[in-house]
């Protein structure tokens, strides 16, 4: 009799090992099969923007139902298509003419380097195949959008079989280049990426593609003053698109609808998520601008991208349904408003823990990065799992946060993203502050005894 081999223990990134079921979720919490209540401070993974079981959108995703679920795009367009890309042009400034709804991150990043392939396919130049990303990013887990991530543990089992791409330094003020003073850390960046596109051949790259806010892979990394203006001249001077990935950061999670939209720069191709329809059902989307767009049309009749469920129906319906709700609530100003406090509250309840390195982020989207030495920076080892630990101490009082691990090198350095429902109340925010605290606390004393 053969038996089975023994299996080495999984270690959950969220450190949740044995899960426990779900049951139900109101507002800004949700409760497990034993009546446990948990808060969602990290909105799962920077999803639920709006909490769960939202009645208004319930109701708009069951009216949907009851008319239609699917219509195929090839056949129908619908009212929810038609009004989502409305509202999504509106939020974005309406610097954009076309978007495809998809279903998730992933596929939105994945549609966005097809659009920028058969872009240069349309204009006569097959040769701008290269794709050029940075360090420390995450872009998705299809094929493609693996390929432009630097996500080392995400990477591995699939090297081989990726794209061939290049990587340029990450944008990170609190762990910048040896020797690069932070007020020439943006031109610095920009010079690197110039001297690859170079050194790759202009004739060659087709995009760079970025996240304006860094997400998982970092841990919530805003960019330099003056950094993504930069780098957008350099694309410019070179003719090279730029693709901003605003999956995690985009659709009001940062305090504005766009991510890019307080440095001025608005991408050729975009790529949103996470935050558009908040988790109620799956949808993504990737927008592109009329320079790309009238190319496509006139050489193919438009993208050649998409799939069978390619602008669900229903999914349309939902995102609307959240979108409207964000706007007429006033949330995206909310976040904008209020993530800086949170932060600093959130500064000052880790203040007394000097392994609390950095505190970082963007309206309602924080990172903390967790640091053997405060003075050189050095992360805890990897094997001693310091965020798998606050994530389980967090878990176990009631609390769920986004801890993750290897931003330094890919296989060391910690931090835990904070990302809480954009109508949390005052009262679940101090929460977050409080029972986060005592995790990283508990955590660290565990890691350094």
């Amino acid at each position: 009799m053969s038996s089975r081999p023994s299996l080495p223990p999984a270690i959950s990134s969220f450190g949740v090992d044995d899960l426990p079921r779900i049951s139900h979720g109101r507002g800004s919490y949700v409760y497990d099969a034993q009546g446990k209540r948990y808060l969602d401070g990290s909105g799962g993974p920077a999803v639920y923007a709006i909490g769960h079981a939202n009645e208004e959108v319930n109701a708009a995703i069951q009216a949907q139902l009851a008319r239609i679920a699917h219509a195929y795009r090839y056949t129908f367009t619908s009212d929810a298509s038609e009004e989502l890309q409305e509202i999504v042009f509106d939020r974005t400034g309406n610097h954009f003419d076309k978007v495809i709804f998809v279903s998730s991150g992933s596929e939105a990043v994945e549609s966005c380097l097809k659009i920028a392939l058969q872009y240069w396919s349309a204009v006569g130049k097959p040769m701008k195949r290269r794709f050029i990303s940075r360090r420390r990013s995450w872009h998705g887990n299809t094929l493609g959008a693996l390929s432009v991530s630097d996500f080392k543990s995400r990477r591995a089992s699939f090297e081989g079989s990726l794209l061939d791409a290049s990587f340029v330094s990450a944008a990170n003020e609190y762990r910048p280049p040896a020797g690069v003073p932070l007020d020439g850390l943006a031109q610095h960046l920009a010079r690197e990426l110039e001297e690859e596109i170079l050194r790759v051949g202009a004739d060659k790259v087709a995009a760079f593609i970025f996240e304006p806010v860094v997400g998982a892979a970092g841990g919530v990394v805003p960019p330099p003053p003056g950094y993504a203006r930069a780098v957008e001249e350099v694309c410019r001077r070179y003719d090279v698109l730029v693709i901003a990935d605003e999956v995690m950061s985009g659709s009001g999670r940062v305090g504005t609808w766009r991510a890019l939209e307080p440095e001025g720069v608005v991408p050729d191709i975009m790529s949103v998520a996470k935050g558009l329809a908040a988790g109620y059902v799956p949808l993504g989307a990737a927008l592109y601008s009329a320079r790309v767009s009238d190319a496509l049309r006139y050489a193919h009749g438009g993208a050649q991208t998409g799939h069978t469920f390619t602008g669900h129906t229903t999914a349309c319906a939902a995102g609307a349904a959240v979108q409207k709700l964000i706007a007429r609530e006033g949330l995206v100003d909310r976040v904008r408003t209020r993530g800086p406090k949170l932060k600093d509250e959130l500064r000052r309840a880790l203040a007394h823990i000097p392994e609390v390195g950095d505190v970082r982020g963007r309206g309602f989207f924080i990172g903390i990065e967790l640091v053997r030495d405060p003075q050189t920076k050095e992360p805890f080892a990897a094997d001693r799992h310091l965020h798998a630990k606050i994530g389980a101490a967090a878990f176990k009082n009631g609390l769920i946060v986004y801890p993750c691990t290897g931003n330094v090198d890919g296989v060391n350095g910690d931090t835990v993203i904070v990302a809480p429902p954009y109508n949390a109340s005052e009262d679940e925010l101090a929460e977050i502050v409080d029972v986060l605290s005592k995790a990283i606390g508990e955590a660290v004393r565990s890691v350094k005894g």
